[in-house]
């Protein structure tokens, strides 16, 4: 039951693996299995963001929460459009809240980014970040003699 709410947590926006990746390892799951399995999750993630954005934004954009996603996405605008792709996959890769892929898929949707590069950077930022997560994570857990 403990996988199920890993996986339940890489959905979340702010958290997504950098929260399922320590709570898996944490409650005793095999480590290469969550990690592995936060990736693919969190990198499938991109394509039902992507299709719905158009669908969802026109129905939602007047809605607090919205305008507020909209403020924090397009706060990152300058930088994603001096750097581009590999900034918006550096942007990705930082293990930080409201840096995943949630953000990114936004960000990169309002700034009508080409959706195959957007795609690439967006991978390429979790792989990144799960790298910094986990080797974070069995460090301080591996530390604690919790793993």
């Amino acid at each position: 039951m403990a996988g199920f709410w890993v996986l339940l947590l890489t959905l979340v926006p702010w958290l997504e693996l950098r929260g399922s990746i320590p709570l898996g390892v944490a409650a005793g799951l095999d480590p290469l299995l969550v990690l592995v399995s936060a990736i693919i999750l969190n990198i499938a993630l991109f394509f039902p963001l992507w299709l719905c954005l158009e669908f969802l934004y026109e129905r939602t954009k007047h809605w607090r929460i919205v305008r507020w996603a909209t403020r924090n996405a397009l706060k990152r605008k300058a930088t994603v459009e001096k750097w581009g792709v590999p900034g918006l996959a550096i942007f990705v890769a930082i293990p930080a809240p409201f840096t995943g892929v949630w953000t990114a898929t936004i960000l990169a949707w309002l700034l009508r980014m080409p959706v195959r590069r957007s795609f690439l950077a967006i991978a390429v930022g979790v792989l990144g970040a799960a790298a910094i997560v986990f080797a974070a994570t069995m460090g301080v857990l591996g530390g604690l003699g919790w793993v």
